[in-house]
């Protein structure tokens, strides 16, 4: 694999240390930025900051892009800031990529720009999101599909499906909320009846999913999950299973802009040679023994 400059965005955050920690494995040489001040953080600051931009970018020859806003319900409550770090941050470091020739450009996207599904989620259907959350980084999409169409640059956007592992202690999606709640000894509220589907995907298994789009995948998205998906009330009892907590259930009202089911078709990305090994028993066990450490990002 040939060695790269990469500029790793968000690269102290919870998928972006395992990110770092497989491009480092894989031999590249990154700078990783970040708001957060970080051992591994060699430019800290806001990445809207044009000064931080410019210094994080220099001497570069690929871009890493996974700082965003991530919280859907979060969206629906402060679009404005999302569109901000979605959206115009993205356009920023495409541009940056365009007038210094940076030809490779890998961003962190979801399967919620497709919107309500009532089948299986490939990278074929239409963008029509639920959310501002999920607007963003669909108009994110375009302007990656823009910048490869005029410039030539590979932009490929992995889709990723729900994302848990080690070091998730900050997330607000939901095996972190469950894991909070059993190692606190408290129930959780499951929105609506609880049947609705999720696809979970190991963190460990996205990191590789960077690397290797880094490597060579063509331009446009790439659906990234397990390929399985379960009732939410299977995931409360394997979170059960694995810390050995009662977690009560109390089912309340569901939330504007939740996905009622997420199915993925992961047949694109396996035929760029990534295939999903960790079964959700196995890694929810991984993030379990993990949960709850000092250096959770």
């Amino acid at each position: 694999m040939t060695q790269r400059r990469v500029l790793l965005t968000g690269g102290a955050g919870f998928i972006g240390r395992h990110v770092l920690s497989a491009l480092r494995e894989a031999g590249h040489v990154v700078t990783v930025a970040d708001k957060r001040a970080d051992p591994e953080v060699d430019v800290v600051g806001d990445l809207c900051d044009p000064e931080v931009q410019l210094k994080a970018i220099e001497g570069v020859d690929a871009v890493v892009h996974l700082a965003a806003e991530t919280s859907v319900l979060g969206s629906v409550e402060r679009p404005a800031l999302v569109h901000r770090t979605n959206v115009d941050l993205t356009a920023d470091l495409l541009e940056q990529c365009r007038v210094r020739g940076v030809e490779t450009f890998v961003a962190a996207s979801t399967n919620a720009v497709v919107g309500p599904v009532a089948g299986t989620i490939t990278e074929a259907l239409p963008l029509q999101p639920l959310t501002p959350y999920g607007a963003t980084k669909a108009a994110a999409e375009m302007l990656m599909s823009g910048y490869a169409g005029a410039y030539g640059i590979r932009a490929v956007a992995l889709r990723f499906s729900n994302v848990y592992g080690p070091g998730m202690g900050r997330k607000d999606s939901l095996v972190p909320r469950l894991f909070r709640a059993a190692h606190e000894g408290r129930g959780i509220e499951v929105y609506g009846d609880g049947h609705q589907r999720r696809d979970l995907v190991a963190v460990e298994e996205v990191a590789r999913a960077a690397v290797l789009a880094l490597a060579g995948w063509p331009a446009g998205p790439v659906v990234i999950g397990s390929g399985r998906s379960y009732e939410v009330l299977e995931i409360v009892q394997a979170a059960r299973d694995v810390s050995g907590a009662e977690i009560p259930v109390e089912h309340v009202p569901p939330k504007p802009g939740e996905m009622p089911a997420v199915v993925v078709d992961t047949r694109h990305a396996r035929s760029l040679g990534w295939t999903p090994a960790v079964t959700l028993t196995e890694g929810m066990r991984h993030a379990w023994a993990d949960f709850g450490h000092e250096d959770e990002a």
